[in-house]
Order: C-alpha cells, then sequence, then structure tokens
C-alpha cells in the first residue's frame, strides 16, 4: 500500500460560500479552514490522498473544492453537490462535473431537512436515477433510522446505485442500546452496492468528545460483519473531528481499532475500499 486515502474531509471558507448550518454558535467550527490547516497532521498519519466532501448544499463550495484540489495534489477526488429535488437542474450541473477529473460523486446535506423522508420524494428518487444511470456512487449523511429505511427503498428501485453510510448513520456510539441501528445496518449492507465509512463515529451520548475506542469497538466489529473491510473506508471527518479531539486524537482511535485486523482488511479499510468505490486515478499525486 503507498500510503492512506482519507475518504471524508472538509474544506470551507466562509466569504467563498454560504454554510446555512454554520453560525457563531458552531464554536471551533465557525472559521475558515483550508488544506494546509490539516496537512501537517495528515502527513504524520501517513496519509497520501485525501477526498474532498461537499459541506453545503451549493454550487459554490463545490467549485471552492476544486479550486483547492488545484493547489493541492493530496486531493485524490471530490465528491460534489446537486440539488436533488430539481432534477433537471441536476443533470445540467451533473454533466459540468462530469468534465473534473476530480469529480468522484454526489452528496446533499439530507440530515438537515425537516422531512426524514426526503430522499423518498419523487423528484429526488428521479435524480438519483441519473445518479444510477451515469455510475456516480452518492454518499447518504444519514443520521435517523428513516434515512436508514430509506436507503432500503433506494436500493429496491435503483439496484446499480452504489452509496455509502457516511459515518456509518451516526451509531449510538455510548448508549446500551444500539437498535434500532444495529438491526438497520444490518438489512442495509445485504445490497452489495451500499458501503460504510468508518469516520465521523463520535460519542452520542454526552459531548461529542467523550468517545473512547471501547465505546466505538462494538459498533466498529458490527460494522466490519455485515459489510467485510472490502465494503469500509477511513474517514478522519475533519474539521468536524475538532468537536471530538481534533485529526491526531481521532486517527490515533482507528488506527488502534484496526490494529488487530489482517493486515488485508486494514489495508482495504485504509485505502483499498475507497480507491476502487469512488474509482480515484492513483496516477494523480500521492494517492
Amino acid at each position: 500500500m503507498s500510503g492512506i486515502i482519507d475518504a471524508h474531509q472538509h474544506v470551507w471558507d466562509l466569504g467563498r460560500a454560504e454554510y446555512a448550518w454554520l453560525g457563531p454558535d458552531s464554536g471551533p467550527l465557525f472559521r475558515d479552514f483550508a488544506m494546509a490547516d490539516v496537512l501537517p497532521e495528515l502527513e504524520a498519519a501517513g496519509v497520501t490522498g485525501t477526498v474532498l466532501v461537499q459541506s453545503a448544499d451549493n454550487d459554490d463550495d463545490t467549485d471552492h473544492m476544486f479550486e483547492v484540489a488545484r493547489e493541492n495534489p493530496i486531493v485524490a477526488g471530490i465528491v460534489g453537490y446537486v440539488p436533488l429535488d430539481q432534477p433537471d437542474r441536476a443533470a445540467v450541473r451533473l454533466a459540468q462535473l462530469q468534465r473534473e477529473p476530480l469529480f468522484c460523486g454526489i452528496r446533499a446535506l439530507i440530515h438537515d431537512r425537516a422531512d426524514a423522508h426526503y430522499l423518498q420524494r419523487g423528484e429526488v428518487d428521479a435524480t438519483l436515477g441519473l445518479l444510477e444511470d451515469a455510475g456516480i456512487p452518492f454518499d447518504v449523511v444519514g443520521v435517523l433510522p428513516e434515512h436508514l429505511r430509506a436507503v432500503l427503498t433506494i436500493s429496491e428501485r435503483h439496484p446499480r446505485l452504489k452509496m455509502v453510510l457516511d459515518h456509518l448513520n451516526k451509531p449510538p456510539i455510548g448508549a446500551s442500546d444500539r437498535e434500532p441501528w444495529a438491526s438497520l445496518i444490518r438489512d442495509v449492507a445485504a445490497n452489495p452496492l451500499v458501503y460504510g465509512k468508518v469516520s465521523g463515529l463520535y460519542s452520542a451520548v454526552g459531548q461529542p468528545g467523550d468517545w473512547t475506542v471501547d465505546t466505538i469497538r462494538p459498533v466498529f466489529e458490527h460494522a466490519l460483519d455485515v459489510f467485510g473491510a472490502e465494503r469500509l473506508m477511513y474517514g478522519g471527518d475533519w474539521p468536524v473531528s475538532l468537536i471530538a479531539g481534533g485529526y491526531t486524537r481521532v486517527w490515533r482511535g482507528i488506527e488502534d481499532l484496526l490494529s488487530g485486523l489482517l493486515d488485508d482488511d486494514r489495508q482495504a479499510i485504509l485505502a483499498g475500499t475507497a480507491r476502487t468505490y469512488y474509482q480515484l486515478d492513483t496516477t494523480k499525486g500521492n494517492a
């Protein structure tokens, strides 16, 4: 393995795009974040390629990521945004994005929508069909059981659509009861085209930074059991990880979790799965 792929990283510039979810109450996250801010920690962890993931439901944020990538060869892929509930506009934007060599997927902030069944709307379903036909993967940033149930429905309607669950759909880390998350994740994983990101695994009880390797371990082991290493990928979730101890603390926790795995499984989670899922061009940069 030539290096580690961080399959879930953000950058944002408050003057470049509108981030509706960010405000003064966002604490340490309410400022600009550039690649230069995290490069030393990426290097220390052995990361040689990252996937930048959209942080706002607008074109400006996606365009900003491409600008950042042009100046940072460590960027191996970009997951951008299209308006899922506007299939005609989404089709036009997809055609533009597909001309970008680093474009590798689509995401929208569905977890911020008041409608927990947003993914099951007819117009959204039409856009998911566009992604399916074009072979473009879809990042599902779900946080509720309803989001996992939606993935089950999407799997039936769009059997060729590749999906990845960002942050494993926010499992109840630190809670005594892992249902219905555990059962739904098992059901979702029955679709071989659904993957999971070992990212953003912060405490659901108390403060986000209250997680420990021991509280994450049962969740990770369940995900490993239902997906297999070949459908799991590592993501550092920076800079959101600052609310949970920062990049290095999160990386060391993941490293500890993976330490007991067979080498092939560890390499899959740390690089191989991301490369194949996102079809990353490993001839660019150091990825």
